[in-house]
This record gives structure tokens, sequence and C-alpha cells, in this order.
């Protein structure tokens, strides 16, 4: 039988054990404050559709906090990823991908969550901001997206989104072509 643990902050969570979840998370003031996902609020009552159109604004942002799109640093937090699973096996990595203020991840945990989340965000924090010459002020947002993956069609179309949001945002022709992510270190057709 299958446990879910629940908790409530700004959005709601459920992780069921032994499923994989698709989880983002985004720099610190790294949505305008007149966004309504910056404020917490739901307007559409739809979490995916306000999640997909956060994620827009991210990838379009030429402004405000983008320190992973620094080599040192996006090479730091996709370290930090593959390391969680094969060094710590924390959980199982499926993809990811690091963008200029946010990251997208696709796991299956094989601790709880909340201790992934915290362990990996408190890290790269502590590193990044050392490389940054930052001392003291917040590095990621506090509260993150997830969502569990349902079905095996589920599966494949959230690893498809991730890996291929750097070309979705412009930025390459190719999943394989980004250098920050899981399709470029196993290029794979789809």
């Amino acid at each position: 039988m299958c446990s879910v643990v629940f908790y409530r902050r700004n959005l709601p969570h459920w992780h069921p054990d032994e499923k994989a979840l698709f989880i983002t998370w985004r720099l610190y003031g790294s949505l305008p404050k007149t966004h309504k996902s910056a404020r917490g609020d739901r307007i559409s009552g739809s979490l995916q559709k306000d999640f997909r159109e956060a994620d827009a604004v991210l990838d379009r942002a030429r402004s405000g906090p983008l320190w992973l799109e620094i080599p040192q640093v996006a090479a730091l937090v996709a370290d930090a990823l593959q390391r969680g699973s094969w060094e710590f096996g924390r959980y199982d990595l499926h993809a990811y991908v690091v963008m200029a203020n946010h990251i997208h991840v696709l796991l299956t945990p094989k601790i709880e969550v909340r201790k992934i989340t915290k362990s990996l965000k408190g890290v790269i924090a502590r590193a990044a901001n050392e490389i940054l010459g930052r001392t003291g002020k917040p590095f990621w947002q506090d509260e993150s997206f997830d969502h569990w993956i349902r079905n095996p069609n589920e599966f494949f179309e959230t690893k498809r989104y991730i890996e291929h949001n750097p070309v979705t945002a412009g930025l390459v022709e190719r999943p394989e072509d980004w250098r920050w992510s899981s399709a470029y270190e196993n290029p794979q057709r789809d």
C-alpha cells in the first residue's frame, strides 16, 4: 500500500511513496512582484496552468537574478543534482535542466522529499553565494513547485518537457545542445 505525505504552504504538496516527482525551484526574486505566482495567488484555479505561465515568464527573463546562467554556478547545480543520486542515493534522477533563474528535475525519492530539497537547496545556495561573493542573502525562493507523476505517459511527457525547456525558451535548437541538462549528459532521440 502506498502512503502519501501531504502538506501545504502557499501550494499543496503531495508526495506518494515510490512515485516520480517533477520539481521546480526558482531563484529568490526571479518573478516580478506583480506576477500572481510571486504573490502566491492562484487566479486561474489551475495549478498546471499557473505553473506553465510562471515558467514562460521565467524563460523570457532578461533581468532579475540570473545567477544560474553563470557556467560555474550552473555546473555546481548540475553536479549537486547528480551527486544526490549516484553518490548519496537519495533519489533516482531521471531528468534535469538548469535554466538562468530556475531548475526543473524529475526524480524518484528514496528519502523524504523535504530532506532532499532542503539539502540540495542549502548546499547549492552556500556554494553559489560564495562564488557570487554574496553572504547572508537568500538564493532560492522558499517554496518549490512539485507534481507527482501518475503514469508512464506522463513520465515521458514530463521528461521531454524538462529536457526541451532550453529549446522552448529559444536558447538552443536541440535539447542535447544545452550543457546544463540530462539531455546533454545522455543524448537520446525522442
